[in-house]
């Protein structure tokens, strides 16, 4: 049996496109030449600014603060200023990028990243500082979801599927770059002092800018009196010349019916999403507090407790991009949820080290599973002129859940974490794992296609 989702996810739903440029009109290009380094490299860099600059921030807070004058509640804003600024930008880009073109937003988004690491380098006041990471979080913004669509574009355009693990990459990307974060944030603002946490942004950013006007292909201009095009999934594959270029769209003969069922799958796969990274990121912050202050770990060696997480995050991805199926690793990455959840339960200040390190070890799981398994469901999901929005409602999803997960970590912390709180954390994690293991199971767009 074939899992249509996970087909899609690789083979583009309203099939080939005729091949263009320098494949040639009867000689497709290959896959690797369509999705190689030199495709790859600016897309890969700019997608991970947003999640690296997320948590390199958490380890400059205290200078922050220090040389601000400013308390711990004030200079959270500087956490919370940019999850607000990317859940609103990545959609946003994301349209932009499906009107616009996708080259140039990602190539607007590297020049604001630009911009906004030489405002915070050389900002005077907190307030200017907080604006920085404002105008970053809309530039880091552009990038994921202009990849998302430059790689549909290219798939449509050489007539090849875009391969899992390039899939996998962008997502590695984000997991990789967000589990370093702290660590460069650290080394950085060591040696540098805090402000070299913003400036670091400006070569590569710069970077990113010269490999996007340099390798990134250029965007096709829509087709006048195209109607169809940014209409949902009915109009997908009419708006652009050369992309899909009289096509079926992804509802086929279906129409709007067709784009109403796409349309829920899509809002399920954002709900899956959400509700994972709520999860992940009330242990991501609320364990790493934990480690401190109840266990009497140092940050550094907090950091070095939480490696395992990361690890396991990063390999969980790697096994996800060359999975074939998508309900099955979506499931794993709720039972994992569950599972490690239940172990948190039984932790302690005076638990052993190798308990700590295990039970990191298995929310790292759903991070990997849960991160490649729902971008893939995006990429078959969504029609091809609104790949971009859709792939920027996805991290939207995402930065909601850590946006709750903050307020969450708060109400049950108070003055200072316990392991009272932590379980609290735990039963939350174990309550929301449950319904999200339902929902996957019972999404039948992630179920196996039983043969006629």
């Amino acid at each position: 049996m074939s899992d249509p989702t996970a087909a899609a996810a690789t083979t583009d739903r309203t099939g080939p496109a005729a091949p263009e440029g320098p494949a040639g009109p009867d000689r497709p290009a290959a896959p690797g030449r369509a999705f190689g380094a030199r495709l790859m490299a600016p897309l890969l860099l700019g997608s991970l600014l947003n999640p690296v600059n997320s948590t390199m921030i958490a380890t400059a807070l205290v200078a922050i603060g220090r040389d601000f004058h400013v308390g711990a509640a004030d200079t959270a804003w500087l956490i919370s200023a940019m999850y607000l600024a990317s859940a609103v930008g990545q959609p946003t880009m994301g349209r932009l990028a499906d009107r616009a073109g996708p080259r140039r937003v990602f190539v607007a988004g590297a020049a604001a990243v630009c911009a906004a690491g030489l405002i915070g380098a050389l900002a005077p006041g907190f307030a200017l500082l907080i604006a920085s990471r404002v105008v970053l979080g809309i530039g880091t913004a552009a990038a994921y979801p202009a990849a998302m669509a430059i790689l549909r574009a290219e798939s449509r355009r050489t007539g090849q599927p875009t391969p899992r693990h390039v899939l996998g990459r962008l997502s590695l990307a984000a997991l990789g770059s967000a589990a370093i974060g702290p660590t460069l944030g650290g080394l950085l603002a060591a040696t540098a002092g805090w402000r070299a946490v913003f400036a670091v942004n400006i070569p590569l950013a710069l970077l990113a800018l010269a490999g996007a006007l340099a390798w990134l292909p250029p965007d096709r201009k829509p087709v006048r009196g195209a109607a169809g095009a940014g209409h949902g999934a009915a109009g997908a594959g009419h708006g652009e010349k050369g992309i899909g270029r009289g096509e079926p769209s992804p509802a086929g003969p279906l129409g709007s019916p067709g784009a109403g069922l796409f349309a829920g799958a899509l809002v399920r796969t954002y709900l899956r999403q959400g509700l994972t990274y709520l999860v992940i990121y009330c242990v991501l912050y609320g364990f790493s507090e934990w480690l401190e202050q109840a266990h009497g770990y140092s940050p550094f060696h907090a950091g070095l407790v939480m490696l395992p997480m990361s690890v396991a995050a990063a390999c969980c991805s790697l096994a996800g991009a060359r999975t074939k199926g998508i309900r099955a690793p979506l499931t794993v990455a709720a039972l994992s949820l569950a599972a490690g959840s239940a172990v948190f339960l039984l932790l302690a200040g005076s638990s052993p080290l190798v308990a700590l390190l295990c039970a990191g070890a298995l929310f790292g799981i759903p991070q990997g599973l849960a991160s490649t398994g729902n971008q893939a469901a995006v990429y078959a999901q969504a029609p091809p002129d609104g790949m971009g929005a859709a792939a920027g409602l996805q991290r939207t999803s995402q930065y909601l859940g850590a946006i709750i997960a903050a307020g969450l970590i708060g109400l049950v912390y108070g003055q200072g974490a316990s392991d009272s709180g932590l379980h609290e954390i735990a039963l939350i994690g174990a309550a929301l794992a449950l319904p999200l293991l339902a929902l996957t199971l019972a999404d039948r767009a992630l179920r196996p296609r039983r043969p006629a």
